[in-house]
């Protein structure tokens, strides 16, 4: 069987920690009289905590200190820490260790991209880092996605070309970076949103072990 890298995006893709986010990020902006729901979030994700704040403060049409700026985003880091120390096994989403443990037995290279300054955390806390053959988040990149860095990054790490990878993502950015890294872009979500990738599926359970295989042989 051939060897391809397979890189991961986690929050979304493994885990669903964007509820925390969410959580944190109300939290913060009700704390600065400014709404918040579910439809801003989204456009949060892959997006770094400045650029966040920085979205969330014009939405509320606010204008803080940086000293105000610098308090504000480490408390929202405390709050969403606070939640993913209580993570698990269980929050593990469906069917990954499935796919997981097939490419790992099949001696495929496997590594995680992810925005996350605190992806080894959650992967620690889930019981998956010893999944993965190298890890690149938030503090080993300077560029945020749609910039491929990320998965260039990981790509090297694993040994393999970017065209010899696949990418499973869940945001818009991602699948934009994967495709100018050259990589193999897989959606996870909603087809309509996700329409650059190349596959599409709602979820991991949609994903069959000869899907891979024949992402293998490709």
């Amino acid at each position: 069987m051939n060897t391809k890298g397979f890189i991961f995006d986690l929050d979304g893709v493994i885990v669903d920690t964007a509820k925390y986010h969410f959580l944190a990020w109300k939290k913060l902006a009700n704390s600065i009289d400014v709404d918040f729901n579910k439809e801003q979030n989204e456009q949060l994700k892959g997006v770094s905590r400045v650029k966040s704040l920085e979205k969330i403060l014009a939405w509320g049409n606010k204008s803080i200190s940086e000293d105000e700026f610098m308090s504000l985003m480490a408390k929202k880091n405390d709050d969403y820490l606070s939640y993913i120390n209580k993570m698990g096994e269980d929050e593990i989403l469906p069917d990954v260790p499935k796919i997981l443990n097939y490419l790992k037995i099949n001696n495929q290279a496997i590594a995680l991209g992810s925005a996350s300054k605190n992806a080894r955390k959650i992967l620690e806390k889930v019981n998956l880092i010893s999944s993965f053959q190298a890890i690149v988040d938030g503090n080993d990149v300077s560029k945020a996605k749609p910039d491929p860095e990320v998965f260039l990054i990981g790509a090297k790490l694993l040994n393999q070309k970017p065209e010899n990878c696949v990418v499973f993502e869940d945001s818009v950015a991602g699948i934009q970076a994967a495709n100018i890294a050259n990589m193999i872009s897989i959606g996870i979500g909603d087809k309509n949103v996700l329409h650059e990738a190349d596959y599409i599926f709602k979820d991991f359970t949609e994903i069959s072990t000869d899907f891979i295989k024949e992402l293998v042989k490709k």
